[in-house]
C-alpha cells in the first residue's frame, strides 16, 4: 500500500514536471516573450559593460562625450574621451599645452544646490596645500587660465578633490551620439524607433493570429453546413 502510493506520488510529480517543462517550451516559442528576453539580455551586458568599465579604469566616469569647444583643437565637439582615475595625484603632469595632462574634474560649486558639472580642461601647473593638491586648468582653445572660485576652489585652481580622473584616449565624432540622444528632438527620435520596433515585431503576428482564427471560425462554419 505504502509503495504503491509512493510510486503514484512519484508518477504525478513526474507528470507536473513533464507538463511544466512543455509550458516553459511552450512560453519560450511566443514572439512576446522572446523580444521582452532578449531586451533582458541587451540591458544586462550593457550595465554588465558600463560597471566593467569602472571598474576597470577607476573612476564612476569611464566614458563622456565632449560637449563645449573650449579644448580644441585638442578636443571637438563630439568627441569620446575614455577617462581613467588617478591613482596619485602628485603624478599628474601640469605643463602647458601640448604636454600637460587633460583632467575632468567637478566644476567648483557656488551654491551646494546647483547642477553638478564636469568639466575637461588641461593641467598647467600645481601646488600643494595642507597635504591638498590643487591644479591650475586652461582650455586649449582659451586665450586665459580658468579662475575657479567656490567650494574645492583655491586662488582660482581646482583642488584634487573634485577630480575624475585623466583623459587616456579619444574616440572622435562618437560623442555625438550621446549628444544628440539628450536633446528633446533626439529623445523623440528615440521613442518613435522604439513604436517602429514595436510595430514590426508585434503587428504581422497579431495580423497570423486573426488569420488562424477566422480560418478556424470557417472551417467550423463549413462542418456545421455540412
Amino acid at each position: 500500500m505504502s509503495f504503491s502510493l509512493q510510486h503514484r506520488t512519484a508518477l504525478e510529480k513526474a507528470k507536473g514536471t513533464k507538463l511544466a517543462k512543455e509550458k516553459l517550451t511552450k512560453l519560450l516559442k511566443n514572439s512576446y516573450v522572446k523580444t521582452i528576453l532578449l531586451g533582458v539580455i541587451l540591458l544586462g551586458a550593457v550595465f554588465a559593460f558600463w560597471f566593467g568599465l569602472r571598474f576597470a579604469l577607476r573612476t564612476d566616469y569611464p566614458l563622456l562625450a565632449v560637449a563645449s569647444g573650449s579644448m580644441t583643437p585638442t578636443l571637438n565637439v563630439g568627441d569620446l574621451i575614455i577617462v581613467q582615475g588617478v591613482p596619485g595625484y602628485n603624478d599628474l603632469y601640469a605643463a602647458r599645452a601640448p604636454e600637460g595632462t587633460i583632467i575632468v574634474f567637478h566644476k567648483p560649486k557656488i551654491n551646494p544646490a546647483s547642477a553638478d558639472e564636469l568639466i575637461v580642461h588641461r593641467a598647467i601647473s600645481s601646488m600643494e596645500n595642507n597635504g591638498t593638491w590643487f591644479f591650475q586648468t586652461k582650455g586649449d582653445g582659451n586665450l586665459t587660465p580658468d579662475g575657479w572660485f567656490g567650494e574645492g576652489a583655491l586662488n582660482g585652481l581646482v583642488s584634487q578633490n573634485l577630480l575624475v580622473g585623466k583623459v587616456v584616449a579619444v574616440v572622435p565624432w562618437v560623442g555625438n551620439v550621446p549628444l544628440f540622444i539628450r536633446t528633446p528632438s533626439g529623445l523623440i527620435l528615440i521613442i518613435l524607433l522604439f513604436l517602429v520596433i514595436l510595430f514590426i515585431e508585434y503587428v504581422p503576428e497579431l495580423s497570423k493570429k486573426a488569420k488562424a482564427k477566422n480560418k478556424t471560425e470557417d472551417n467550423a462554419e463549413n462542418r456545421v453546413e455540412s
